[in-house]
């Protein structure tokens, strides 16, 4: 060990030097992986106390820090500090290629790599090569099959130490990242960052194909997989195959008949709170949303946000084989499958698909036996409204 000038104590294996020995030692942990600080509360260890007594908070709910502009408070001072940006406005790092400046410096380090597409981390088993250290670690257990980190409570095993550690958020409920913005908080960085690019407007990622642009990869490889028809996503029970994970989890819905949310009014039950709430609505008149041109309201905003392009004249979205235009996504997407034939909709019954969800369930009341439709001059019922207006006719001539 030198010593030399204001920092005389030197690591002898990558030469960083300190000011104090206390400082080297802690250093020095980086090397061997050392982690002596202990939380008695949920067991996850340290390098450095600090580090130990900043992670206490999220048990205790202290937050020291506190912003001498708005007194909004943080438990720790780097949240603070980010913080202070939105009253500043300072976003004092640029990227020297597109000009796009950020608050932090990590932020606008890991936005360079969008435009060099560098990899500086290589797996030596299949020199697949990665942006980021810890990356390329997790991407190795691949390789192993090693899942060395397990949950206490539900024993899912993870191939990292922080997946596990946002893991358990789920059972905790806790959510210590919070946008400076919206204060919206979530349960891990990566979320957040995510949707912090909801204000910034940042879309980095964009298709090769269509030029559409995604806040994230995952979105961008998810969107990758319509133009190359790919389906790695199988239902284990009917062998069915999608494109997209969130896909596969709402057609699992079909195979189970656990339906846990109850209307308290009328006793119908759905598989999925947001139906329940939307369902709430249908009684209580509830009409939160209201459009500043007409004043019709809306339960539902994005109904509102639909209806304005009533008044525009927005056609926003466009098909890319015909070029028709349409003021919904969800119509776009029906649309499509005239020109790819898809028919993603499938009865649990019969197997029978079909390309619209209006379609399968009109089609499900065949087995079900329901008759939604009814004739007010003789009682008469049907399946589909198409056939109540046929029939309707004939008592009118």
């Amino acid at each position: 060990m030198s010593q030399t000038g204001d920092r005389p104590y030197s690591c002898g294996i990558c030469q960083h030097r300190f000011k104090g020995k206390s400082e080297l030692t802690a250093h020095g942990r980086v090397h061997t992986g050392e982690k002596p600080f202990s939380c008695d509360v949920c067991q996850e260890s340290f390098s450095k106390k600090c580090n130990l007594i900043q992670h206490k908070r999220v048990h205790t709910g202290d937050r020291p820090y506190s912003c001498d502009i708005c007194q909004k408070s943080f438990s720790h001072k780097g949240n603070l500090y980010r913080h202070k940006h939105i009253h500043t406005g300072e976003r004092p790092y640029s990227c020297s290629v597109c000009q796009q400046s950020f608050k932090l410096k990590t932020t606008l380090n890991n936005h360079a790599r969008t435009h060099m597409d560098q990899k500086p981390f290589s797996c030596d088993i299949c020199q697949r090569s990665f942006s980021q250290k810890g990356t390329l670690n997790n991407h190795k257990l691949t390789h192993t099959g090693e899942r060395p980190h397990s949950c206490s409570i539900c024993q899912k095993a993870f191939t990292s130490k922080r997946n596990l550690t946002v893991h358990m958020r789920m059972h905790t409920g806790e959510r210590p990242f919070t946008c400076d913005i919206c204060q919206k908080s979530f349960s891990s960085k990566g979320y957040l960052d995510i949707h912090r690019k909801i204000h910034t407007g940042e879309r980095p990622y964009s298709c090769s194909l269509c030029q559409q642009t995604f806040i994230n990869k995952s979105n961008l490889n998810a969107h990758g997989r319509t133009h190359l028809r790919e389906k790695p996503f199988s239902c284990g029970i009917c062998h069915k195959a999608f494109s997209q994970k969130s896909t596969l989890n709402q057609h699992k819905v079909i195979h189970t008949v656990e339906r846990p949310y109850s209307c308290s009014v009328c006793q119908q039950t759905f598989k999925q709170k947001d139906s329940l709430n939307q369902h709430m609505r249908t009684h209580a008149e509830m009409k939160l949303f209201s459009c500043d041109i007409c004043q019709r309201a809306f339960s539902l905003k994005g109904n509102l946000d639909r209806h304005k392009l009533i008044h525009t004249g927005e056609r926003l979205y466009s098909c890319s084989v015909c070029q028709k235009t349409f003021n919904r996504k969800s119509t776009l997407v029906e649309h499509t499958r005239t020109h790819t034939g898809e028919k993603p909709f499938s009865c649990g019954v019969c197997q029978m698909s079909f390309s619209h969800k209006g379609n399968l369930d009109r089609h499900t009341r065949i087995h079900t036996g329901e008759h939604w439709y009814s004739c007010s001059v003789c009682q008469k019922k049907f399946h589909r409204k198409a056939e109540l207006d046929k029939h309707a006719r004939m008592h009118t001539g």
